[in-house]
């Protein structure tokens, strides 16, 4: 780990993994798109609607907690929880990446295709049999 990192100046960047996991489930996606709001939900809340047990919305958080997308706030006997939109917003920023890289070798075949000299030899005749 790099002294710049460990001294707190440049911020961490995560693997996006995690995320993409976290995301990867319809009940823990349905729960970001509720948090999503910008509000503080408590589970109450968040199970609303849902046939989901408090214990298995419960259980969805920690997982979207381990993931960094959400996190909780005590207020009294109860805990409120809240979307962080930084790791959606560095995992948009690998996929930016990502679909740039592919753009530039997209572009790149397509300039072989086009100019013809592929360096691909042309497939001769075939022998019977082969």
């Amino acid at each position: 780990m790099s002294a710049r990192r460990r001294s707190g100046r440049e911020p961490a960047r995560r693997a996006p993994a995690p995320v993409f996991a976290a995301l990867g489930d319809d009940t823990r996606l349905a729960l970001v798109a509720r948090l999503s709001d910008g509000q503080r939900h408590s589970i109450t809340r968040l199970c609303e609607g849902s046939p989901l047990t408090r214990q298995a919305v419960t259980k969805h958080l920690r997982v979207l907690a381990g993931a960094r997308l959400v996190r909780s706030i005590r207020c009294g006997r109860e805990s409120l929880f809240e979307l962080d939109p930084t790791p959606i917003r560095q995992v948009r920023t690998y996929l930016d990446s990502v679909s740039e890289q592919w753009d530039a070798a997209l572009s790149r075949l397509r300039s072989l295709v086009e100019r013809g000299d592929a360096g691909i030899a042309e497939p001769g005749p075939r022998e019977p049999g082969a």
